[in-house]
Formats: structure tokens, C-alpha cells, sequence
């Protein structure tokens, strides 16, 4: 207890919960014109007088014994300084209030939800999908209830420090998330600054290795380890699609059975699932492995829109980062990501020799300047089958170790 608060002291804890209720309200008197209130329903209710500008006022200060005796004191301690420094006490506990609804409204996760639907147009649904659970996993349960006026550097770094230890790759999307959270705030005037800039630095994360493409040499020890995965049905069976046709990761996981004519040995995948969504419809030719392994998957998913749902609801596809838990629990952590798949195929084919256009047709590439109303998802089709086929005889090929040709020589 302060100095200021034991002169002219006339209450005690003990006093005040003694204090009986009467017919009418009665005050019992501290010091410096704080008083308790005693209603006749028997609340105490606290008070303090004073006068500002030359009249005479009352503050609230809450009622007993939710608010105790010191509270009171440092609350009355605290708008006596309000009072000299001209700032009318009553008002300011408004202010105050308003203040604290208006933050609670602008939480960190509350913004960051606006951020999300303002970037719905420009996104793809999985990219929104993969954003909006990186955030709720990882980034919520630390500062999503926070007013973001109160979210400051450390709590953003301890978050980004937890994830680069688990998952580096993802400790780069929050990072990036988070930054753009603030930048929206900044934008409507709910925040002042961005913590991010300051915290480039604090985090190290290891240079991707995406898209390294594996050599001839190096592909059987990949089939080998993805014989042994441990893993799931779907997980080997996603790997060995994306292997067949060369598309990219989150085109798989998202297909629907509705995009596949396997009587045609043709997956049609619709151009808002494309990147960027820049694209028309984009027609895959599957090679007779990939036919055999969709109709066994049906058997096990047919009951699904998708051909890679979720384990926990059959309603949505399967999250994207199966594929890179399974790619580096096979040993190639930092080695090879699924992304370099599609990067190990451009290279062989080129390599050995097939169109160019092919390739860049079945790996979805197109020119700058050719427009979504003249981009034409079947073009090549025909030779892209052929050399699809060939592709994945000759991965069969080197998965069961034989020693094979180029493959120019088996369409040539």
C-alpha cells in the first residue's frame, strides 16, 4: 500500500464485508473521495467524487468484492492523475471501452479472414484452402484472438521458429501470411506497422531444392524407396500418378473422378484448377499404368468427389502436404521434393530428344502472350500420348532395373 493510500484511510476488507444492508443507501467513506455505496439489494458499490472544470462529478469504479479495497485505490489513484492532466476521467473510461470493443473486433484472426476473402478472385480454391489451415493450425491458437495492435514481434517469431524447426517451407507461407495480414491493417488503418521486415533475418531457413531433377541413375532408388513407404494406398498411388503425367501437385490432389474419361485414357482438368487459372481446359493423356491404377483406386474412393479425399471427410481432397511428408520420410528431406518430378521428366525428355512443344504442352507451359481464349488444352494431344507411353515404359523400366534404351528408340 502507497503512502497516499494510508492517510485519512477509514475502510478496511473487514469493514466493508461487515457492512449489513439498510432500507435506503447509505456511503462508507475511504480517503480522497473514494466511498462505497451500499444499495439496499446489498451491493457495494464503489465511487469516487471529484470535481473537474469547477463542477463536482462521480466515476463508476465497480462494485465490491469483484473489485477490492486496493483496486479501488489504485483505480481512483489512477483518474486523480487523469484529473491533473486535464483529462476528464468519466470520459476517458468510455474512450476506453470503445476502444477495447473496436480491438475486439480487429483481432489478428479476424483480419486476417478479410485478407483471405479479398484474395479469393485471385486464388485458386486450394491455394485459399492451404493459406486459410496454414493459419488456423499455426498461427491462431498463438495470436488469433489478440487485438493485432497488440500482436508484436516476439509472438511472430516464436511462431515462425516453431514451424522452421518442423517444416520450413511452411515457415516461409506464414511468414508471408502474417506479413500480409498487417499490410492489410496498415491498409484500413488498423495497425501502424508490419513486425515481419524487422524478423527477415531472425529465421534461417535452407534454400529450397524444389525443383532439382533426379538423373536416370537416381530413379530406381526412388521407385525402391516408394515400395517400401510405409504410407497410405493414396499416398503411394498420388506419387506414381504424378510421375505418369507430369502435372503439377495440387492439380492431383484436387481431381475429381468427373475429370476422367478412362474409356479415352483422358483426364480433362478444368482451367480454374490450372495455375494462375490462366488457362482453358487442359487434356491429359494417361498412359495404360495410370488407366490400370485409376480404376483400382475407384474401388477404394468411387464413393468420393475426389480421387484423393481426406481422410477425415470424404467431401474434401486430401491436404497437399501428404506428398512432401511421404517424399522426405523416403529419405529425400531436402533432396527432392514432388515439385522436381515434373522437372526430372521435362529434362529426360528434352534430353532424349522429343518435341519441345509436347513437353511444354503436357507440363501445361505456354507462351506470354497467348491468350486464355486461344490456349488450346488438347494441342499435341497425339504425340503427347505416345510419348507419355513411352515415359512410363521406361520408368517401369528402370523401377525393375533393367538397363534401357533412350526412348526415342521405342517410338521412333
Amino acid at each position: 500500500m502507497t503512502k497516499t493510500d494510508t492517510r485519512n484511510t477509514a475502510l478496511t476488507d473487514t469493514a466493508i464485508r461487515n457492512a449489513k444492508k439498510r432500507t435506503v443507501p447509505y456511503k462508507l467513506k475511504d480517503s480522497r473521495g473514494l466511498y462505497i455505496e451500499v444499495r439496499p439489494t446489498g451491493s457495494k458499490l464503489w465511487r469516487w467524487r471529484y470535481r473537474f472544470n469547477g463542477k463536482e462529478t462521480m466515476l463508476a469504479l465497480g462494485e465490491y468484492p469483484d473489485v477490492r479495497l486496493d483496486a479501488a485505490r489504485d483505480a481512483r489513484d489512477a483518474a486523480r492523475k487523469l484529473v491533473k492532466a486535464g483529462i476528464h476521467p468519466a470520459q476517458q473510461k468510455k474512450l476506453d471501452a470503445i476502444k477495447r470493443q473496436y480491438e475486439g473486433v480487429n483481432t489478428f484472426a479476424a483480419i486476417a479472414g478479410e485478407w483471405l476473402e479479398k484474395n479469393t478472385e485471385h486464388w485458386t480454391p486450394r491455394t485459399k484452402q492451404q493459406r486459410q489451415r496454414l493459419l488456423e493450425r499455426e498461427v491462431f491458437p498463438h495470436i488469433g484472438k489478440l487485438p493485432i495492435k497488440q500482436v508484436n514481434p516476439a509472438q511472430v517469431l516464436s511462431i515462425l521458429r516453431g514451424l522452421e524447426k518442423r517444416a520450413p517451407s511452411f515457415a516461409v507461407l506464414a511468414q508471408q501470411a502474417i506479413s500480409a495480414t498487417f499490410r492489410h491493417a496498415i491498409g484500413t488503418l488498423r495497425a501502424e506497422s508490419d513486425p515481419i521486415p524487422a524478423l527477415r533475418d531472425a529465421i534461417k531457413i535452407p534454400p529450397t531444392k524444389h525443383k532439382i531433377p533426379l538423373t536416370e541413375a537416381e530413379i530406381p532408388a526412388f521407385f525402391k524407396a516408394l515400395d517400401s513407404y510405409p504410407g497410405g494406398v493414396l499416398t503411394k498411388a498420388a506419387l506414381r500418378m504424378l510421375w505418369w503425367t507430369l502435372t503439377r501437385t495440387n492439380e492431383l490432389l484436387g481431381a475429381k473422378w468427373a475429370e476422367f474419361d478412362l474409356e479415352k485414357a483422358e483426364w480433362r482438368i478444368p482451367g480454374e484448377r490450372m495455375k494462375k487459372r490462366t488457362i482453358n481446359t487442359h487434356v491429359l493423356p494417361l498412359p495404360p499404368q495410370a488407366v490400370d491404377l485409376l480404376k483400382a483406386l475407384h474401388g477404394i474412393t468411387g464413393n468420393s468427389e475426389y480421387v484423393f479425399p481426406s481422410r477425415s471427410s470424404l467431401s474434401k481432397p486430401v491436404s497437399l502436404t501428404i506428398l512432401w511428408k511421404a517424399v522426405a520420410s523416403m529419405g529425400y528431406a531436402g533432396k527432392f521434393s514432388p515439385h522436381a518430378i515434373r522437372t526430372t521428366g521435362s529434362t529426360i525428355l528434352n534430353e532424349q530428344g522429343f518435341n519441345s512443344d509436347w513437353i511444354e504442352r503436357q507440363l501445361a507451359h505456354h507462351d506470354r502472350n497467348e491468350t486464355r481464349a486461344s490456349y488450346n488444352g488438347a494441342k499435341y494431344l497425339d504425340g503427347r500420348r505416345k510419348m507419355m507411353q513411352a515415359w512410363a515404359d521406361y520408368l517401369d523400366a528402370l523401377a525393375n532395373g533393367a538397363k534401357v534404351l533412350p526412348i526415342r528408340h521405342k517410338v521412333a
